[in-house]
C-alpha cells in the first residue's frame, strides 16, 4: 500500500501539467439506483451484504490548501479496504463540517456477464466477455476503456436496456435478488443529450416531472425546485436551454447536468460537469445512491473521486477493483505509471490500439528521457499481459468473494414507484408542445409567413378572372398551384419535427412517454396552428381569385385546406420517423410531392393517366387529388354558365376536360372523409415506425441494411 500511496503522490504532483479538468468533460452514460421511499426523504443504502445498519461517519476536514473526504467503514476484504481514503486530492465541497448518515439499502452485482450483438464487432459478436463486478451503495463505480471496448454495452446490460437483438448470458443481482430493476428505482442518461431548446431549465424539468411522477401538480413543483437547488442550476433555471435570437443557450456541461436532472427529478436530494459534475455526483453518492457510469478519459482530480474502476478493452475485463489498486495492478504487470502522467491517460495508453499507429508514425521521435512511449511492447501484448495478471491476482479473488457474499442472501426488493396516467401524459405533452411551437419561430410561425406569401403570389397572379366560362380553366390552375405548393412548403417543418421525434424516442426509451401519447399530444397541439395557417392563407387566396362569396362555401374551403395540411403533417412525420437525417428526409418529401403533383389529375386527366404506377396506385395515394377535387366540387357544383344568349351549361360541364369531378352533391364530403382517414392512417404508420424504432434502438434504414448483410452472410 505504500507503493500505491507513492503513486498517488505522483498524481498529485502531475495533475497541473498532465491534464486539465476543463479539457476533459466526462461525457457518457450514467446510471444510478435508489431505494424506494418518499420523494422528499433522504435515500438510504447499506455497504454490507448482511443488510444490517452500518454507521458511516463522513467528515470534511480542512488540511493545508485543499479539502479531503474521509469515511470510516469496515473493510470488506484486504484489497477492498478503502471506500474513499482521501489519498488523492478532492475538490472543495459545499459548506457543512460534518454529516452523519445511516446507510441501509441496495447493491448491484453482475456475474459472468456476456453480451453478443451481431455486426457490432468486426471479428467477433461478443461485445462483453464474462465480466464480473459489483457496486455498493454510496460509492461511484466507473467503467473505463478506449472506444468500442464495450463500456456502454455493459452499462446497458446491467440496467436491462439492451435491444432485443442482443443475446445476454450471465446474471445481474440487485440486493442479492436476480430480478429486473423496476421503473422509478433507477435513472439512465444516454451519451447524447436530447433536450428541448425552446424551454427554460425549470420548465423542462417540470414537464419531465409531470410525465414521470404520479400525484398532484403542486407536489411536483417542490421536487423540481429541490433538484434545481441541489444541482447548482439556480442561475440557469429561467434561461432557455437552446437560447433565443442573439442570446446564447446553455453550454455543454450545463446541458449534461440538465440531462441528468431529467432522470433524477424524482429523487430530490441529489447533485450532478468536468470536475463540478463529478463533485456533485460524489454528493449524490453520499446520499446513498449507487452510481455506475462510463467515461472515456478523466483528469487526475476527477480520477481521485472514483471508488472503483472497471477497465475494459475489446470486451475483456482487464481490472476491476479500487482505483488505487489499479495502479498497483499495472505496476505488477510491468507497466508502472510515470510520475508526470495522469493515471487514466496511462491506463488508456497501455490498452488503446490506436497508439500503435501513432508510435509507428513517430518511431523516430525521442526526448531526453528515452523512448516516445513508456510502454515498450505492442498494445495487444500489453492487453494479454494485463488480462492474465488480473485473472491470477488477489483482486480477482476478492471480487469473486465479494460477489458471493452479496448474492448469498436476499435483501429488500425494490418496488415500482408507479407512473403518471396516460391521460395526464397526453395533457402534459399537448401543453408542452404548444409552448414549444409558440416559441420556436421555425416550427409554425415561419410556415405561416411562407403560406401567406404563397397565397398572395398565387392570388395576385390569378386575380381579376371574372366569372365567365373562360375563367374556369384559370381557377382550376390556381387551385392546383395553391394546394400543391402549399403542401410542398410544409417541408420547412422537417427540422422541428425531427427534434420532436428524437425527444419522443428518448422519452419512450426511459418509459417517460410512449409513441401513442406523443402522437396524440403532437396532434392536439398542432391543430390550433394548422387551423390558423389554413384560415389566414385561405382567406387571402379565396377573395383574391374571386371564388363564390358564400360563408358555407368559404368554411368548406378552409376545412378542406386544413385537412390537407393535417394529412401533409402526417406524411412529414412518417418520413422523418423513417430517416434520421434531415437531408434525406427533405429529399424524400420533395420526391413524394413531385410524384403526387404529377398524378393529381391536373397536368393530365386522372382517367387518361397510364394505369400502371401513375393511376394505380399514385393517383389514389396522392392527397392532392382529393383536396383539389373537393375544392372544385365546392365551387362549381350547383352553378351554371351562359353559352351565348340562349344556352347555359352546369358547372360540372364547364370544368369539362380541365379536371375530373363527380356530379354528386355529396362527393365533396366524401373527399373530405378520405382526407380525414388518410390523416389517421399516416399517424398509425408513424406509431408503428416509432414503436419499432425504439424497440430496435436504431433507424429503419440501418435495420434493413443489417438484415440484408445477415442474409448475405448466411448464404
Amino acid at each position: 500500500m505504500e507503493e500505491i500511496q507513492s503513486q498517488s503522490d505522483n498524481y498529485r504532483s502531475s495533475s497541473s501539467s498532465a491534464s486539465s479538468p476543463a479539457s476533459r468533460v466526462p461525457s457518457s452514460n450514467f446510471f444510478y439506483l435508489r431505494k424506494p421511499g418518499s420523494l422528499r426523504q433522504p435515500i438510504s443504502f447499506e455497504d454490507s451484504p448482511d443488510w444490517e445498519d452500518t454507521d458511516i461517519d463522513v467528515r470534511v476536514e480542512e488540511g493545508g490548501d485543499r479539502d479531503s473526504i474521509n469515511a470510516a467503514t469496515t473493510p470488506a476484504s484486504p484489497s477492498l479496504s478503502k471506500l474513499n481514503s482521501g489519498s488523492l486530492p478532492s475538490p472543495p465541497l459545499p459548506e457543512g463540517a460534518s454529516v452523519a448518515r445511516k446507510i441501509a439499502g441496495a447493491s448491484i452485482v453482475w456475474k459472468d456477464l456476456t453480451v453478443m450483438i451481431k455486426g457490432k464487432r468486426k471479428y467477433s459478436d461478443k461485445v462483453v466477455k464474462s465480466s464480473n463486478g459489483y457496486t455498493l451503495p454510496g460509492t461511484m463505480t466507473v467503467i473505463m476503456g478506449p472506444a468500442k471496448s464495450g463500456k456502454s454495452t455493459l452499462l446497458k446490460a446491467i440496467a436491462g436496456r439492451l435491444p432485443q437483438s442482443a443475446k445476454v448470458y450471465g446474471e445481474v443481482f440487485v440486493n442479492g435478488v436476480k430480478s429486473p430493476i423496476p421503473y422509478g428505482s433507477y435513472g439512465f442518461v444516454e451519451r447524447e443529450t436530447t433536450l428541448i431548446g425552446s424551454l427554460t431549465v425549470r420548465e423542462f424539468l417540470y414537464y419531465s416531472a409531470l410525465l414521470q411522477l404520479p400525484g398532484f401538480f403542486c407536489q411536483k413543483k417542490n421536487v423540481v425546485e429541490d433538484a434545481i437547488h441541489a444541482m447548482s442550476l439556480g442561475d440557469y433555471a429561467n434561461k432557455l436551454i437552446g437560447g433565443h435570437c442573439y442570446m446564447k443557450g446553455l453550454r455543454s456541461g450545463e446541458r449534461r447536468r440538465v440531462s441528468i436532472a431529467r432522470e433524477l427529478v424524482m429523487r430530490p436530494h441529489c447533485s450532478v460537469s468536468a470536475l463540478l459534475m463529478m463533485v456533485t455526483l460524489k454528493k449524490l453518492a453520499s446520499t446513498g445512491c449507487t452510481l455506475i457510469f462510463t467515461i472515456n478519459q478523466s483528469s487526475t482530480e476527477v480520477f481521485g473521486l472514483f471508488d472503483r474502476i472497471c477497465l475494459l478493452s475489446n470486451g475483456n475485463t482487464l481490472f476491476f477493483g479500487e482505483t488505487l489498486a489499479c495502479l498497483q495492478h499495472f505496476s505488477n504487470a510491468g507497466f508502472p505509471c510515470p510520475i508526470m502522467q495522469s493515471p487514466s491517460d496511462h491506463f488508456l495508453r497501455a490498452i488503446n490500439t490506436d497508439f500503435d499507429r501513432i508510435i509507428a508514425m513517430c518511431k523516430n521521435w525521442q526526448d531526453d528521457h528515452g523512448d516516445f512511449s513508456s510502454v515498450n511492447m505492442d498494445t495487444a501484448v500489453a492487453i494479454r499481459t494485463l488480462e492474465a495478471t488480473y485473472k491470477s491476482s488477489a483482486d480477482a479473488t476478492a471480487v469473486e468473494t465479494m460477489i458471493l457474499r452479496l448474492t448469498e442472501k436476499e435483501g429488500p426488493l425494490l418496488k415500482n414507484k408507479g407512473m403518471a396516467s396516460n391521460p395526464t401524459r397526453v395533457a402534459v405533452l399537448t401543453w408542452r408542445s404548444l409552448l414549444i411551437m409558440s416559441r420556436d419561430w421555425k416550427y409554425y410561425w415561419l410556415r405561416l409567413i411562407l403560406y401567406m406569401v404563397l397565397a398572395l403570389c398565387v392570388g395576385t397572379v390569378f386575380s381579376d378572372l371574372g366569372h365567365s366560362l373562360s375563367s374556369v380553366k384559370s381557377r382550376v390552375a390556381a387551385t392546383f398551384a395553391f394546394v400543391s405548393f402549399a403542401s410542398l412548403l410544409s417541408i420547412a417543418g422537417v427540422p422541428a419535427l425531427r427534434k420532436e421525434i428524437k425527444i419522443c424516442a428518448s422519452e419512450e426509451s426511459n418509459r417517460h412517454s410512449g409513441a401513442i401519447v406523443f402522437l396524440l399530444g403532437q396532434l392536439f397541439a398542432s391543430i390550433p396552428f394548422l387551423f390558423l395557417i389554413s384560415i389566414s392563407s385561405s382567406l387571402v387566396f379565396y377573395f383574391l381569385i374571386g371564388l363564390r362569396d358564400e360563408f358555407s362555401l368559404l368554411m368548406y374551403f378552409v376545412l378542406n385546406f386544413f385537412m390537407c395540411l393535417l394529412v401533409n403533417e402526417g406524411l412529414v412525420l412518417v418520413v422523418t420517423s423513417f430517416w434520421e437525417d434531415v437531408f434525406w428526409s427533405t429529399l424524400t418529401l420533395v420526391s413524394f410531392h413531385v410524384l403526387m403533383m404529377l398524378s393529381a389529375g391536373f397536368l393530365r386527366i386522372r382517367s387518361d393517366l397510364p394505369r400502371t404506377v401513375w393511376k394505380y396506385p399514385l393517383s389514389y395515394i396522392a392527397f392532392h387529388t382529393y383536396s383539389i377535387q373537393g375544392l372544385l366540387e365546392n365551387e362549381y357544383l350547383a352553378t351554371s354558365f351562359a353559352v351565348g344568349q340562349i344556352r347555359t351549361i352546369t358547372g360540372f360541364q364547364a370544368i369539362g376536360d380541365n379536371y375530373k369531378i363527380s356530379p354528386d352533391a355529396n362527393s365533396k364530403w366524401e373527399n373530405l372523409l378520405v382526407l380525414f382517414l388518410m390523416a389517421i392512417g399516416y399517424r398509425i404508420l408513424v406509431f408503428v415506425l416509432l414503436h419499432f424504432r425504439v424497440r430496435k434502438n436504431r433507424s429503419l434504414p440501418k435495420i434493413f441494411l443489417c438484415s440484408r448483410d445477415d442474409t448475405s452472410n448466411r448464404k
